[in-house]
């Protein structure tokens, strides 16, 4: 006898339930064994700091390798990435991306191997996520200013890539993006030039205030598109950096709006 399609849709979600929840524990865990084993290995044997936080980067862009392929194995996730070639062989660079979604961060970083970030000072009191922020050497977002900007050059100089997320947290569906002024600041105070991603996840899922139980209807798909490099040249003839700043913040929050719409 056929399945009903009512108790298939029902079978349907609660298999993605289940399948979301093993994505969510897997994530945890895999923390947890990072923070535990993995980083406890890497103190040992690089005496150097610099040499353990880059060791500590490459385990977590693989292990998020791998977290997203069992998204994809599983059935939650379908990827859809234009340029792939252009963000693995950026160096130094600054990449600003729109923010939709929890899961953002994660693909960037699967897919960025000398990944830097800019994080939350939250993320350094999460029980499951704190090892890993500290021994990478992410930076605070919560620093003082100087040192928050020496460390962004520092990085840039060893040749990572800082991820950063103009907006500050994740977009609200349907409304423009409001950016904040970090990203124009740390691009201006550094002189380093931005690569700019547009992410789209349809059907929408994991925003902010969203808890994970809260499934999609089907599989979505994480679009991520390279846009072409944003330079700062013609911003750094201005010797009011505060308002270059602001002009910079306002132009790129357009720039990413008018994107959208051409890809909507």
């Amino acid at each position: 006898m056929a399945v009903k399609p009512v108790m298939k849709s029902q079978l349907v979600k609660v298999y993605r339930v289940i399948a979301t929840g093993s994505a969510f524990a897997l994530f945890s865990g895999g923390g947890l064994v990072l923070s535990i084993l993995v980083f406890s290995i890497q103190r040992l044997v690089y005496r150097d700091i610099n040499q353990r936080n880059q060791a500590a980067r490459t385990a977590v862009h693989f292990s998020f390798k791998f977290f997203v392929g069992y998204m994809r194995l599983v059935g939650i996730l379908r990827l859809d990435i234009d340029k792939l070639n252009t963000i693995k062989q950026a160096k130094g660079q600054l990449i600003i991306a729109n923010h939709p979604s929890l899961i953002d961060v994660v693909v960037l970083i699967s897919i960025v191997r000398n990944a830097d970030c800019v994080v939350k000072a939250d993320l350094w009191k999460n029980p499951f996520l704190k090892g890993v922020v500290k021994a990478t050497g992410y930076i605070n977002n919560d620093a003082d200013p100087d040192h928050f900007l020496k460390q962004c050059q520092q990085s840039f100089a060893r040749g990572n890539n800082l991820i950063v997320f103009p907006e500050g947290t994740r977009s609200v569906p349907g409304k423009p993006w409001q950016f904040k002024r970090g990203a124009a600041n740390i691009a201006l105070r550094t002189a380093v030039n931005m690569l700019p991603v547009l992410i789209d996840v349809t059907p929408v899922t994991l925003t902010k205030g969203q808890k994970w139980y809260q499934v999609t209807d089907r599989r979505f798909t994480f679009k991520m598109r390279v846009l072409p490099p944003y330079l700062i040249a013609p911003y750094l003839q201005s010797e009011q950096l505060t308002n270059t700043v602001r002009e910079l913040t306002r132009d790129l929050q357009a720039y990413f709006n008018e994107e959208k719409l051409k890809h909507e």
